[in-house]
């Protein structure tokens, strides 16, 4: 901020945040988690650990008259060896509710992945300042929106008039829960995923569940949803049960009933959707593990393909096919006693029909239009009229 603004500097606290389950005090600020510490240690998995303390969905809240917004943040970014580099995070203000700008910066720590044996190596940095200038000088309500796929801490704003923290909007509160394409692998932007899409189209608060590689039917995590407040919560589930290769198809029935029980327990008639799979060629009929497909990465391209065996269904291996099959009787069964449990078939989101227009640059993710679409079809058949969320 230059000499000749009025700087105010305000020590960002949690009545600025949004979208987080928890806030840890770091030495360069505080770092938003979406999952309770508890959780996280009960999991004892690095990669979840990870996911969750990337703020997808999580924003900074505060009501101002500045025309300069400066936020000093120190984000970490992940790459991976031998992959093509990944764009540092990107930072999205929100005017009023609508987009008013982007920004990154170029600081924080670096941690590189070695994808073959899992070995990481940290590289610390230092803090950076995000600048967002040139405001309407008028009160109004401003979000920032933090990258979601880039751990960030945040520990102070710089504005050139006073701010305050927005509080309760008497929005209604989503509860999200899913996988990468949840979280928003391969989307542009943390506004851009379909998960975000869908929330700012519909006016509500959101809560994004959606963890990398680890929508897994955790019960930690379904004790984490029973335990928050929520107006409307969505499970999307399928994915990472079938790429990961977690289970067989005796223990899926019963971990669906186990883990919609328990967020029974505490939201006994909030709507709550079951979102079956999107479709996802490489897994619709071919069981997992998924894996890199590592002839690609020689080339510089990252792609996913699927190293099961058709053949191994007849042994309970998993499929999107079969799962989504499995949640359609599941939930038809559950209706019966629960009229607030609804069910949308993922395939109205993203299918056959979508693939040749849309197909998944790497075989697995959407990328930056196809989330667009799955959130305005989200939007449209879940908050619209007649929709499971649809205003009463």
């Amino acid at each position: 901020m230059s000499a000749s603004e009025n700087r105010v500097t305000t020590a960002v606290t949690e009545e600025f945040f949004l979208g987080a389950v928890e806030l840890e005090a770091t030495e360069h600020g505080l770092l938003p988690h979406r999952l309770p510490r508890w959780a996280v240690e009960q999991s004892g998995d690095e990669r979840l650990a990870m996911a969750q303390s990337q703020p997808s969905g999580v924003r900074l809240a505060l009501r101002t008259a500045a025309t300069v917004v400066e936020a000093v943040v120190h984000p970490t970014r992940t790459v991976y060896a031998g992959a093509p580099p990944r764009p540092a995070g990107v930072y999205v203000l929100v005017v009023d509710g609508e987009v008013a700008g982007s920004a990154s910066v170029d600081a924080g720590d670096v941690v590189t992945v070695d994808m073959g044996t899992g070995a990481a190596q940290r590289r610390a940095g230092e803090s950076g300042v995000l600048r967002f200038a040139g405001l309407p000088a008028a009160d109004k309500e401003v979000e920032i929106w933090l990258p979601h796929n880039e751990t960030t801490r945040v520990s102070e704003l710089r504005t050139d008039a006073p701010v305050a923290a927005v509080g309760d909007r008497g929005r209604r509160r989503w509860v999200h829960y899913g996988s990468s394409i949840s979280q928003g692998s391969n989307a542009a932007w943390p506004t851009g995923t379909w998960v975000s899409t869908a929330a700012r189209a519909a006016g509500v608060d959101l809560l994004n569940l959606g963890f990398s590689g680890n929508a897994l039917l955790d019960p930690f995590v379904a004790r984490t949803i029973r335990d928050t407040h929520a107006d409307l919560i969505s499970v999307k589930i399928g994915i990472n049960l079938v790429n990961a290769d977690l289970m067989r198809l005796r223990a899926l029935g019963p971990a669906v009933h186990g883990f919609l029980d328990t967020i029974r327990d505490g939201h006994p008639h909030t709507p709550l959707l079951v979102v079956t799979p999107l479709l996802c060629p490489i897994h619709e009929d071919t069981p997992g593990p998924g894996a890199i497909d590592l002839e690609a990465l020689r080339a510089g391209t990252l792609r996913f393909r699927a190293t099961g065996d058709p053949a191994d269904r007849a042994a309970g291996k998993l499929t999107l096919t079969v799962v989504r099959q499995t949640l359609t009787d599941l939930v038809t069964a559950r209706q019966r006693t629960d009229p607030a449990l609804h069910l949308l078939d993922g395939l109205h989101l993203y299918g056959p029909a979508d693939t040749a227009e849309l197909p998944l640059p790497d075989d697995l993710h959407p990328d930056a239009p196809t989330h667009t679409r799955i959130g305005q079809r989200f939007t449209d058949l879940a908050f619209g009229d007649g929709g499971p969320f649809a205003s009463r």
